[in-house]
């Protein structure tokens, strides 16, 4: 069969006028079978300006006409796919001159960058580490193609520059604790931007502005635009961006792809389709300058307020939860506002955005990836809430407010402000391992133990009596280290839990004799705690683990109602 190289060949060799004719005598030979029926015998190549006269062709002058006819629009059909063929070519020719070009351009250099370290017996130290990789990379020919970036947003390949910022204003600060990524558009009626960074700032005490960078990332391409950002900002933050604290980025317009033929989906207008498309990129440019600078990455909007002491709480709530598995902490309700991240967790987070960035908008996105990681498809949503739970831990109260009231996107109006803001806290949050709860208890006014369990809420119960429980049963038997159970809290302190027990089910039935020195109950539980001036709280003996489920039993009638202010289940670590 003739293939494009030996097509190519002929047309490099003997030229395009010579190999048309050629070229067309291979092809009518290949079509020999389908000529038989029209010339009869088809034993050598009929050439196309050498065409058998249609007088010569058996037949009635019906069947002659017709066969004449059949032949023409075969030969203007032959025609025609050889022209374009013969322009598919020249394109390809063209293209591949320019590349290899390219290529010997970028081998020269390699051969220089080479020559000049040849003296040095260890020349290789001499360059970064992501050049040595790019060299050992490039040594080294792999039989699999690995994914990147360039699969999901290909034009960036037609600019060198697509993934460097355009505009960089900051002495690039790394080594902090945490980074505070702010996105912002130009809004036609007002910008908060001014506002947002100063409530940031004046919150901050001296040490902590030395242990964070707040990086504002101006997603527009209009040049004279941005500069008017910087210029406003580094009049008003002169000392801020001298010092280090604060960055202004924006990307180039190569780093956008074509947004106007975007598939509408979801009910969403053609307009907002591509405003959420947008956003997703913006995210992702910004959420790829911030991974290498600091340990946590905390996601902002540009019209927000903070509560005092925002920064210390964020970083002792994550260094408390630093060894259980999360993957979001959520210090606001709103939108994409006051979410922190693991600095490592940014790759696959941007990386799961590029892929689907036209789908879907980013809240989605995020919670599709929690579902990814730990949802199992047999089970039902109740379940998977509860995996994710894990994964996503929310901080009450919030510590960021939502005060803008036009939104980003034109002609919209947002009156979202956050419930959560200025509500004090009546409750401790803990990650606590899977698990279906129940109580026979009766909740008060929505306060469930779900809940509480989640760390979302205080649980609220009327008049506990004999026999009423508490019961957490794992999703799969956990290795315990130690428990705490809570009662009242400031607003309520008299509503506290006594005269009930802690009991745990062990997941095998034999062990230790160290397990005979604790109260059985009829159902197979081990009493191994109780209720203390409303505080329920120790270790378990490590001959229980693992454990099935864990259950706190009412043995006497209570006065009072019963808040639960604080559930910690803590697995043993390995």
């Amino acid at each position: 069969m003739l293939s494009a190289s030996h097509t190519f060949s002929i047309f490099t060799l003997i030229g395009y006028d010579t190999a048309n004719k050629a070229l067309m005598n291979v092809l009518i030979y290949f079509d020999c079978a389908r000529l038989n029926m029209l010339y009869g015998n088809c034993s050598r190549p009929l050439p196309l300006y050498r065409v058998l006269p249609f007088a010569e062709m058996p037949g009635s002058p019906e069947d002659t006409k017709r066969t004449r006819e059949d032949g023409e629009e075969r030969l203007v059909a032959y025609q025609r796919e050889f022209h374009a063929l013969k322009e598919r070519l020249r394109v390809a020719e063209h293209r591949t001159l320019q590349r290899s070009s390219e290529l010997n351009n970028i081998l020269e250099q390699f051969r220089r960058a080479i020559a000049e370290t040849n003296s040095s017996k260890n020349a290789l130290t001499n360059f970064s580490d992501e050049t040595q990789k790019l060299l050992k990379e490039l040594a080294s020919r792999k039989p699999l193609q690995v994914p990147n970036i360039y699969h999901h947003l290909p034009h960036l390949l037609k600019n060198e520059g697509s993934l460097h910022p355009a505009v960089h204003v900051g002495l690039g600060r790394t080594g902090v604790s945490m980074v505070m990524g702010i996105p912002t558009v130009k809004r036609k009626v007002k910008s908060y931007l001014a506002e947002t960074l100063h409530s940031l700032i004046n919150k901050l005490s001296p040490e902590e502005k030395h242990d964070c960078v707040i990086i504002v990332f101006v997603g527009e391409t209009d040049t004279e635009y941005v500069q008017s950002v910087v210029t406003g900002l580094e009049k008003e933050f002169s000392t801020e961006f001298s010092s280090g604290l604060l960055e202004v980025i924006s990307p180039p317009a190569s780093y956008y792809p074509d947004l106007k033929d975007l598939k509408e989906t979801f009910g969403d207008s053609r307009e907002r389709v591509r405003w959420r498309t947008k956003q997703n990129l913006d995210y992702s440019f910004l959420m790829m300058y911030a991974v290498s600078k600091g340990v946590y990455y905390v996601q902002l909007e540009d019209d927000i307020v903070a509560k005092p002491n925002y920064f210390a709480t964020m970083k002792n709530f994550a260094l408390q939860l630093s060894s259980e598995d999360w993957m979001i902490l959520e210090f606001s309700q709103l939108g994409f506002i006051g979410k922190m991240f693991q600095a490592p967790d940014l790759n696959l987070i941007v990386e799961f955005i590029l892929m689907f960035y036209k789908e879907k908008p980013i809240d989605w996105l995020l919670d599709h990836i929690l579902w990814v990681k730990v949802c199992n498809p047999e089970k039902d949503a109740k379940h998977c809430e509860r995996q994710k739970s894990s994964l996503r831990v929310r901080f009450r109260p919030s510590l960021f407010q939502h005060v803008g009231l036009h939104s980003s996107l034109a002609g919209k109006i947002q009156k979202l402000t956050d419930k959560d803001f200025l509500k004090p806290l009546l409750h401790k949050i803990h990650v606590n391992p899977p698990a279906e709860v129940s109580t026979s208890l009766k909740v008060y006014q929505g306060h469930t133990l779900e809940k509480t369990y989640l760390g979302e809420d205080f649980f609220w119960a009327i008049n506990p009596t004999a026999g009423d429980y508490v019961l957490f049963k794992f999703d799969k038997p956990i290795n315990i280290e130690r428990f705490l159970f809570r009662s009242g809290n400031q607003e309520h302190p008299g509503d506290r839990i006594e005269n009930t027990t802690v009991e745990i089910l062990p997941f095998s039935e034999t062990g230790p004799k160290s397990k005979e020195k604790y109260k059985r109950t009829d159902d197979r539980f081990y009493r191994i705690g109780q209720f203390e001036k409303g505080v329920a709280e120790g270790a378990v003996d490590t001959s229980f683990n693992p454990v099935v489920a864990l259950r706190l039993s009412v043995i006497k009638d209570s006065a009072v109602w019963a808040i639960l202010s604080e559930i910690h289940i803590k697995r043993r670590a390995g």
